[in-house]
């Protein structure tokens, strides 16, 4: 597999010279992404044993949101050379001329040193040291190293995606400890399966630009099977946090049903007939199950940081027990 590395010497005739509307400058920061990640840093700011003031819970929750959304547009910047060549992503703001690059890379950059200094003076420098590394990891470790060159790309990238419920733990405590680590491991797990079901589906895309994921580098019966081996895997982790205490019988419930509905999604995806699509044609036809599967990923994590949430909300036992 060739590597594919960014041109930082020329631009593509189509981007553009100068900066972009208040659209797209959202657009860079990835808002999709960054409220699952918001959710689960507030997931882990709201179970985490002892008190934080409202106002510095807020700020903490907006350090997170904004460090991701700096991550996401500095992300954009390195990869807006295959971004021009994926159907999923040409029409992001560099690629379509939107947004210069040296804008975007500042733009990022300057959010990232805000929402770390931010968290560090107003909150606790153990979760602004955590908030930089998670920055510094998706950014380099991912983004820069890992995305162009290993199929494991996901696998030990999807760790940046995770750090947010630490963060958000670290906000109120000050420290790490096992139950956040258990946080930290549930979304670790399930996004190898999470985003290997995208990337069937979008193997044309990635094959086409040079990315070497899973599909493209081992076939999709070889990621199938990774797929369904992650989601056995994931099973117990989940439900960790109620056997550390962090969440009851309400998350517990919840856990169970949402892991028996994913593994489910995993067989089905290994049962269904592998599908070849042209380059071109990317994204279109076939593979139903694993885009049925990457769209329940999607309430597979938010109903586990939900449930966390619910379980821990203020008269909720008390309540469900009458």
């Amino acid at each position: 597999m060739t590597r594919v590395a960014p041109s930082l010497l020329s631009e593509p005739a189509g981007y553009a010279a100068s900066g972009g509307s208040v659209g797209d400058f959202i657009a860079l920061l990835k808002p999709r992404v960054m409220s699952l990640v918001v959710f689960t840093g507030f997931a882990g700011l709201a179970v985490a044993p002892g008190d934080i003031h409202p106002l510095i819970g807020a700020v903490a929750v907006l350090c997170i949101a904004v460090g991701a959304g700096a991550s996401g547009a500095i992300n954009m910047w390195y990869d807006r050379d295959i971004d021009l060549i994926m159907n999923r992503t040409c029409g992001r703001p560099i690629p379509r001329g939107a947004v210069s690059p040296d804008g975007a890379l500042t733009f990022g950059g300057v959010l990232a040193v805000f929402s770390v200094m931010l968290m560090g003076l107003a909150v606790n420098w153990m979760a602004a040291g955590l908030l930089a590394f998670t920055i510094f990891f998706y950014v380099v470790i991912y983004t820069m190293w890992l995305k162009r060159r290993t199929p494991q790309n996901i696998v030990i990238g999807g760790a940046a995606g995770a750090f947010p419920p630490m963060i958000g733990w670290a906000a109120v405590t000050g420290d790490i400890s096992l139950a956040s680590v258990s946080l930290f491991l549930l979304i670790f797990m399930w996004t190898p399966p999470h985003f290997w079901a995208l990337s069937l589906f979008r193997e044309g895309d990635y094959a086409k630009a040079g990315v070497p994921m899973m599909p493209v580098v081992a076939g999709q019966r070889a990621t199938k099977v990774q797929m369904l081996v992650y989601t056995l895997l994931l099973a117990p982790i989940a439900l960790a946090p109620a056997w550390l205490g962090v969440a009851g019988l309400v998350y517990a419930a919840i856990a169970v049903a949402l892991n028996a509905v994913f593994i489910g999604y995993a067989v089905a995806v290994l049962r269904e007939r592998d599908v070849a699509l042209p380059a071109h044609r990317a994204g279109k036809g076939g593979h139903r199950a694993a885009k049925a599967m990457f769209g329940f990923s999607l309430l597979y994590l938010f109903g586990h940081f939900a449930a966390l949430v619910l379980d821990r909300a203020p008269g909720l036992v008390e309540l469900l027990g009458r």
